[in-house]
């Protein structure tokens, strides 16, 4: 019997005539599966393909390295052609936004297919299984500290395993003359586009007479650590999620800033004006289904709205917001230009100017990506904006 733990449900399963159970782990808190079956490398993969497409969860034993074959040959079932989602927006449609919601509804089902191979887990997060790797501090990281047996699905394991190793070796960025750190579940800065904006966009002449900025939801602290480096003397960064702030307190540190960059944790803004405020919000309005797409994902322009709404208030005389923003939503047909303009508008915000970037990132080049015109079009703007 597993010790009860409010964050997470129980998963129950028989086995050899016995009812077991164990806390289950899920990274998108989805619910336990409801039907479990045993496994090992006796089931052909076309069998467990068919019983995961139907729901039924495929717990395994025996050898890990098994298993990492068996999520592979899943994944080639799930790719096939007719199963793989890019009819859902590569086909001429006149209404884009409903082809991108029916491309997630597909990207969701594969996952759920995926996800239905489960791993067992220690109450230490050792893997009980032969040939397994160490996950235990990927884990710990993930899930936080443990006293119980519990179950995960592999694909979501590898998952954080992959996290762990960014947050390992961080990423180097010349701009800060060092590297940063992602912690899981926090927006890891691999698309450079806001890092060069922020990077090379002249700072507002307000700036000289009070060095301080406010960097709003800074998620790792990368864009408050470049306007240091950029010799703002005081820059405040806010985030409202606990592994943001301690990710960005950690990275600041590590960087050396600390005596420049305060981190707090706060709902949009700090208390205060500043001649800068920069934000980079998640630019496509839709709900995450993970903490990992929650820098991607923005429900209804939640946090773009309040960052508009509340932005006069915290400018000081003469100051500027820095609005970064891709252009991906328009082009998915899920935000208008006209909208846009329309909330600068409804905030009392005028554009100061723009500076745009295209993106550089290895999807935008993929062919094969169902969203591919979308992201080939894509443009990526600072846009300078000043009380009205």
């Amino acid at each position: 019997m597993s010790v009860p733990d409010d964050r997470f449900p129980l998963l129950a399963w028989h086995e050899g005539g016995q009812e077991f159970e164990a806390l289950w782990r899920s990274l998108s808190a989805a619910p336990p599966p409801a039907r479990v079956v045993v496994a090992d490398g006796k089931l052909s993969a076309d069998e467990g393909y068919g019983l995961a497409a139907q729901g039924i969860a495929l717990l395994w034993r025996g050898d890990f390295q098994e298993a990492r074959q068996m999520l592979n040959a899943l994944v080639r079932r799930a790719d096939r052609p007719g199963r793989r989602p890019r009819s859902a927006v590569a086909t001429p449609n006149p209404d884009p936004a409903a082809g991108f919601h029916r491309y997630r509804q597909i990207r969701s089902q594969r996952a759920r297919t995926l996800n239905a191979l489960l791993i067992p887990l220690e109450p230490d997060y050792t893997i009980p299984l032969r040939r397994a790797p160490d996950v235990r501090q990927a884990c710990l990281e993930a899930f936080g500290p443990s006293t119980a047996a519990s179950v995960t699905s592999l694909r979501a394991l590898l998952g954080l395993v992959g996290a762990h190793e960014w947050r390992t070796q961080g990423i180097e960025l010349p701009e800060l003359g060092g590297r940063i750190h992602p912690h899981f579940g926090v927006f890891a800065p691999i698309r450079r586009e806001y890092v060069d904006l922020v990077s090379e966009t002249p700072l507002p002449a307000a700036c000289a007479a009070a060095s301080v900025a406010f960097d709003i939801g800074t998620g790792t602290g990368v864009l408050a650590a470049v306007l240091a480096r950029r010799g703002v003397q005081r820059v405040v960064a806010t985030d409202l999620d606990p592994r943001a702030v301690a990710c960005a307190m950690e990275n600041v540190r590590q960087l050396g800033l600390a005596g420049q960059v305060e981190v707090v944790r706060a709902d949009l803004f700090p208390a205060g004006k500043a001649p800068l405020v920069v934000c980079n919000p998640p630019w496509v309005p839709a709900r995450p289904s993970s903490p990992m797409e929650a820098g991607i994902y923005d429900p209804d322009s939640r946090m773009l709205r309040g960052f508009l709404s509340s932005l006069t208030a915290h400018l000081a005389p003469g100051g500027e917001g820095w609005l970064v923003l891709s252009d991906l939503a328009e082009h998915l047909g899920l935000r208008t230009r006209q909208q846009l303009l329309g909330e600068f508008e409804a905030a009392g915000l005028q554009v100061a100017g723009r500076h745009d970037i295209r993106p550089r990132h290895p999807r935008a080049a993929d062919r094969s990506d169902p969203l591919h015109a979308a992201r080939a079009a894509e443009i990526t703007s600072l846009w300078r904006l000043a009380a009205g």
